[in-house]
């Protein structure tokens, strides 16, 4: 369960990663691949195949790693209302 935790964390970050970039490239049409050489360099090009690989894996495994939805999918627990 550890090496999970540990993976899922990573991914976790990596899409939070994606997420700003795509912020900056919205607001300010700046993308962090830039910091890197650009769209096209070798390293940028490795961190968006991470970034969207983290994404994939969060959309399979999600349910699992999450406690909150882990708490919504268990038939003894309460569900949390909406605000």
């Amino acid at each position: 369960m550890g090496h999970n935790k540990g993976l899922h964390m990573v991914t976790w970050i990596l899409v939070i990663v994606g997420g700003l970039n795509w912020l900056l490239v919205g607001l300010f049409s700046w993308d962090i691949g830039q910091i890197f050489g650009g769209m096209n360099s070798m390293i940028s090009r490795i961190i968006y195949i991470l970034v969207g690989v983290a994404a994939i894996y969060e959309l399979v495994y999600h349910k699992k790693t999450c406690k909150v939805c882990e708490t919504m999918s268990s038939p003894s627990q309460p569900r949390p209302s909406a605000m």
